[in-house]
């Protein structure tokens, strides 16, 4: 963890709101999914964090990538990612996700029954299933329930698989994914069994995805034992998906007190807001906080961003101590979903990124005010 000194160093040398992530703690959490999941294959989820410096970090130390767009494809193979370490996901794949995904051989996760009609013979492809369960964690969060919008039901499996098959693809196996962040251990024993209780219709398969959404605290080496023993019923390799699980802890996100008020409710107004880090309004996210100053006296406050929307806080009743204008706050567990879900809503520019790895590095310059509008140009004007 970075110390109070180095985060300060940080805000004054780069500004707030400010992306600051520790290449340790994120070495770190990658080392642990590989010993825990020794012998599986793992695919880092994209969308969770893809700062091009970030994803070639992961790239060394072996890991795939899943791709949940021809964006997300397209940076991938731009850092460097060999085609046959990706996998493209997705409910709604575009043609061009299609051809370029197996123009650089990746293997496709199908996601309905028709889209093997898509793909060309030959190409690399797992079906993915919904176990069709209720996990323990936020709805938009929940990916395996039975109204959700992915994979095909349990049911329909075999089908689906030899559907597959008839198209000419090379079918390898099987996926499932029950969700981001889930606080309930067993909820990964239950989906585990029951695509597990698929071997004595569909028989041997090469490979079995269990998707990620481990808890940031998951007892990795329990998970890795039931998703290994749902693998051998197939006589399949283990793939795994993490996401948030490896980039989380690494990023805080640095925002600057611009001032207090008092309504109802006492407010600490913060430069940092739904349009740096969206995951409270979207998700009711709770981070952990650290204020990087001092004050003898304390109070509690809701924590409110910029902009003119009710929704934009980021904590609600937090004790902190008594804060000035400048003061600096660190919003913890960041480094998922954060950065990479920011917007420029309001025309505000995207923050910067920077990496600490012996010293501080720029990975993302901040957003210049210009580029915001440089697409709306025209001759014209």
């Amino acid at each position: 963890m970075l110390s109070r000194e180095q985060l300060l160093h940080a805000a004054e040398t780069h500004g707030t709101p400010l992306y600051v992530y520790d290449a340790r703690v994120l070495d770190e959490r990658i080392q642990r999914a590989i010993q825990a999941f020794s012998g599986a294959k793992i695919f880092f989820a994209m969308k969770a964090n893809s700062n091009l410096h970030i994803v070639r970090r992961m790239k060394d130390q072996g890991l795939g990538f899943e791709v949940v767009s021809y964006g997300e494809l397209h940076k991938a193979l731009h850092a460097g990612v060999p085609g046959e370490r990706i996998l493209v996901n997705g409910p709604a794949k575009t043609l061009e996700e299609y051809e370029l995904g197996q123009q650089v051989g990746a293997t496709f996760i199908l996601d309905r029954l028709d889209e093997c009609h898509f793909l060309k013979p030959g190409a690399k492809a797992i079906v993915r299933v919904n176990p069709e369960l209720h996990v323990s964690t936020h709805s938009h969060l929940a990916t395996g329930e039975a109204h959700s919008k992915f994979g095909i039901p349990l049911g329909h499996a075999a089908e689906a698989l030899q559907q597959a098959r008839d198209a000419g693809l090379n079918v390898r196996g099987l996926h499932l994914h029950i969700g981001s962040a889930i606080q309930n251990p067993e909820d990964f024993r239950e989906a585990f069994e029951k695509v597990a209780h698929l071997a004595d219709e569909v028989g041997h398969l090469e490979v079995l995805d269990v998707g990620g959404g481990w808890g940031l605290n998951a007892d990795l080496e329990g998970i890795a034992k039931i998703a290994f023993e749902a693998a051998k019923s197939f006589g399949a390799e283990l793939w795994v998906e993490p996401g948030r699980f490896l980039v989380s802890e690494s990023g805080v996100l640095l925002t600057r007190v611009v001032g207090t008020k008092e309504t109802a409710r006492k407010f600490v107004l913060l430069d940092a807001g739904m349009t740096e880090i969206l995951r409270p309004m979207l998700y009711g996210a709770m981070h952990p906080l650290r204020p990087l100053w001092d004050h003898p006296e304390t109070d509690r406050f809701d924590l409110a961003g910029p902009a003119c929307e009710s929704g934009d806080v980021l904590a609600r009743d937090v004790e902190l101590p008594l804060p000035e204008r400048g003061n600096i706050l660190a919003l913890e567990q960041a480094g998922a979903y954060g950065a990479v879900m920011s917007s420029t809503y309001l025309s505000r520019p995207r923050p910067a990124e920077v990496l600490w790895d012996g010293d501080f590095r720029v990975i993302r310059r901040r957003e210049s005010l210009e580029k915001l509008w440089e697409l709306e140009m025209t001759s014209g004007f």
